[in-house]
Parts: structure tokens; sequence; C-alpha cells
């Protein structure tokens, strides 16, 4: 069985519809032992911005859940995410980018991350993206959607410790596959996370992916 979908999500209110998310890193990757990460740390108060030109992913879930953390002036804060999670995942091509507002002096302050551009794509194990925004062409082999999360087998097991409804909406795939992707990230982990040709700059102004 194959599907194919196109478009974006804003969210407004809490996922109806969840489309797979992909792509990169908040902190270059968390290697924790066999991708058994808590989600229990509080996101920051910026989002992050993401590119890539394709992303294969085999052993694919996605559930909805809440990111718990905090404004740029320290207030608490409560994102709804969708959360997608990958066995394993190729990514070539791959640009970040995070805009830090108002610094004194200094104005906005853009830092840009790419990897992946050459032969040798961004490769990554057990890999949760936490997204709130997407828009790609995708492709899906042997999808089964509105699993409850907690049954969801094909991919990576639901995070401990974080804010998600074990009997709530889910759905998951063999393998997936997405093209031209744009989206906006609070959080990434990974088991492992290896990006190859990685290179970052920062410059004043806002400058980002797309």
């Amino acid at each position: 069985m194959e599907s194919q979908v196109r478009g974006g999500t804003r969210w407004k209110r809490f996922a109806v519809v969840m489309v797979p998310s992909v792509a990169a890193t908040a902190a270059i990757g968390v290697a924790l032992a066999q991708g058994a990460l808590a989600a229990s740390f509080s996101v920051s108060g910026q989002s992050f911005k993401v590119t890539t030109d394709q992303l294969v992913g085999t052993g694919f879930s996605q559930y909805g859940a809440l990111d718990e953390g905090y404004t740029m002036d320290g207030k608490k804060a409560v994102h709804p995410v969708a959360v997608s999670s990958f066995k394993s995942a190729t990514i070539k091509n791959l640009c970040q980018s995070v805009v830090t507002p108002n610094i004194p002096v200094l104005g906005n302050v853009s830092l840009i991350l790419r990897a992946g551009q050459g032969a040798e794509p961004v490769k990554a194990q057990n890999l949760y993206i936490d997204v709130a925004d997407l828009s790609a062409d995708a492709t899906f082999e042997n999808i089964d959607i509105g699993v409850a999360a907690k049954d969801a087998n094909k991919g990576p097991a639901m995070r401990k410790g974080e804010s998600a409804n074990p009997y709530g909406f889910a759905q998951q795939a063999d393998k997936a596959t997405l093209t031209d992707v744009k989206q906006t990230a609070w959080a990434t982990t990974a088991g492992t996370f290896k990006l190859s040709g990685l290179k970052m700059s920062l410059s004043t102004g806002v400058k980002e992916c797309y």
C-alpha cells in the first residue's frame, strides 16, 4: 500500500490530522543508549526551521504530544506537536536555522547549520522530531492510520515521560520518503546523529532556511 501527501499543518489547536515530519536537530543530536530517551526536558522559547531535499526513513510512527517549556522572557509555555519517529533515516542537503531576536547592540542574530550536501547524507538512528508545521511531498509504504499510539510498533516506542496520550491517534509505516521538505520544529532527539560536512555560521539580521 502506498500513499502520497502534500500539504502543511498549523497547530492553532491540538492535532486532528497529522502529517509526517522530518529532518534535523535542535542541538546536533542527543546520543542516548538504544534511543531510550526521556522527554522530560523543557524546550526553549525558540522554534527552529529546517529544510531538506530528501529524507528516507524506515520504521516510521507519529503521534500527538505536548512540549512543555518557556517563552523567551522565561514564562511557562506549552506547544502542541506531532512527534514523528524513525528507527533509521538518511537526510540529503539539510539546512537548520534559528533566529535569536533583540540582542543588545546587535539586534537579531541568525544561526544556520548545514550538512549532508555532498555524496554522504546525514544519518540518524532512533530519531524523534517534535514538529509544529510541515510541508513536503511524501510517500509511505505499508501505512497504518488510526492506530492507538501505544500499539504503534513499526517505529521507535513512545518516549518515556513525555506528555502524550498512549490511547490517542497514531499512524505508522514501514518506510517514509519525503522530498522538498520545509518544517518548523520545537525539538529533535536521536540515539545517534551523524552530520557529514557540517558547517555552521552566525550572522546579524534575519536569515533562515526558508
